[in-house]
């Protein structure tokens, strides 16, 4: 690693204690892992990649709270609607690319920040639409700012866990998952009592800017901080992707396939097929999140135990046996218990996914990060339509099964993303 005047000045980095005095269990097992700053810093440089989080997670939630407030507002019908959706999907898709271009050449601290900035603002224009033209383009930028601040933060957050030497991007995704469910349920309150659309995203979006502009100073600057990182190159062409890449773009994509389905179909399937009350329906995709929520703030846990690989193959598992439960009882009572242990099954498996994606060897930590989740992200586009057609084939309990078939998929891949990494597994606690 280069010099810097940070590291002449101070006493030489001194490596930081496995989580517990962990030994190690094969292959993928956390190792001592360098850190190159002081305990205040590095304290910082957690409480700004959670607060990242917890932004993502509150401009999310916020604005799906109010979707069916705005549909009503703008007199839209339920095509003109997806129509306006789709801005969101390829502004994301769109947008991760690029932005794991410029975290390869400037670093993701300062675009963390900026792109943090931005998304919150994406929430004021979305008032301002007034047809489904203007709210596309309104998406549009909503989605390509998510979809660069996703990537930003990720890298993020991969430079912080190595930067601490312990495992902490569970917890990371665990304040995505809080700040989901703090801001839908402010949306629901707030909607219920009459409280305009436009007035509670603009109050909503300088709220959470003022928070992110306090919070993301705390980022640390890690782009040389990491042995070889000077030397790994920026991001290769997609007919050139290491097969450790292509394995955890796969996982990554049947899990985010899987995790949309289940937030447009669970619903469906508990009233439809199930019989369930208008009420209890939502309750499926609820203990769905929640299951998830709890689980990744303790995954860092079970993943220095187990180690990385395990844990996803143990989620996958998890989630497969879930599923399967859910779709063969005839309770929707029995079926919550089903899609919470799929909740719990899926709950590390992205962070980790972003994580390995981060430590590929052959490519920086943004370009791999931006891989992983731009061809992931695929996965929410295919979900919903590839459910809704095997249900009109066979039948929606039918069609709900591929999500077992993935599940068990994503598990199995793990082992190709071993293979593939070779001397530089992406599970393993340091890449080198």
């Amino acid at each position: 690693m280069s010099q810097t005047p940070e590291s002449v000045t101070k006493p030489p980095c001194l490596p930081l204690p496995t989580p517990g005095g962990y030994a190690g269990r094969g292959s993928d097992a956390f190792s001592e892992a360098p850190a190159c700053s002081e305990p205040s810093e590095r304290r910082r440089a957690f409480w700004g990649v959670m607060a990242c989080f917890l932004v993502h997670g509150l401009v999310v939630s916020t604005w799906v709270s109010r979707i069916a407030s705005v549909k009503s507002a703008l007199h839209l019908g339920d095509g003109a609607l997806g129509l306006a959706l789709l801005g969101t999907a390829i502004g994301s898709v769109t947008a991760i690319p690029l932005c794991g271009a410029l975290v390869v050449r400037r670093g993701s601290r300062n675009i963390a920040r900026w792109t943090a900035a931005g998304f919150c603002l994406s929430l004021v224009a979305i008032p301002v639409a007034y047809d489904t033209v203007s709210l596309f383009a309104a998406l549009l930028f909503y989605g390509a700012m998510a979809g660069a601040n996703d990537v930003a933060m990720n890298a993020q957050a991969v430079a912080t866990e190595k930067l601490l030497g312990t495992p902490t991007i569970s917890r990371f995704h665990a304040m995505f998952s809080i700040g989901g469910i703090a801001g839908a349920s402010a949306g629901a309150f707030l909607a219920g009592r009459g409280v305009p659309s436009a007035a509670h995203l603009v109050c909503a979006a300088a709220i959470f800017l003022t928070f992110a502009m306090t919070a993301t100073p705390l980022l640390a600057d890690t782009r040389a901080r990491h042995t070889g990182a000077a030397a790994r190159p920026g991001r290769p062409s997609l007919g050139r992707l290491p097969m450790a890449l292509v394995a955890l773009s796969a996982i990554g994509f049947c899990i985010f396939l899987s995790e949309g389905a289940i937030a447009d179909w669970t619903g469906v399937y508990l009233k439809q097929v199930l019989g369930a009350s208008a009420g209890l329906a939502p309750v499926g995709y609820a203990v769905f999140s929640a299951a998830m929520a709890v689980f990744r703030l303790s995954g860092d846990a079970i993943t220095v135990r187990i180690g990385r690989a395990a844990t996803i193959r143990y989620g996958g598992a998890i989630a497969a046996a879930g599923l399967s439960f859910a779709l063969l009882v005839h309770s929707p009572y029995w079926a919550l218990a089903g899609f919470a242990a799929a909740g719990a099954g899926f709950s590390s498996i992205i962070p980790l996914v972003f994580a390995a994606g981060g430590r590929i060897a052959q490519v920086s930590e943004g370009a791999g990060v931006a891989t992983v989740s731009g061809l992931g992200y695929l996965g929410f586009l295919v979900g919903p339509p590839a459910i809704g057609f095997l249900s009109e084939m066979t039948s929606l309990r039918a069609g709900l099964f591929l999500l077992v078939l993935l599940s068990v998929t994503a598990a199995g891949l793990v082992s190709l993303v071993v293979r593939g990494g070779g001397k530089s597994n992406p599970f393993a606690g340091t890449a080198s």
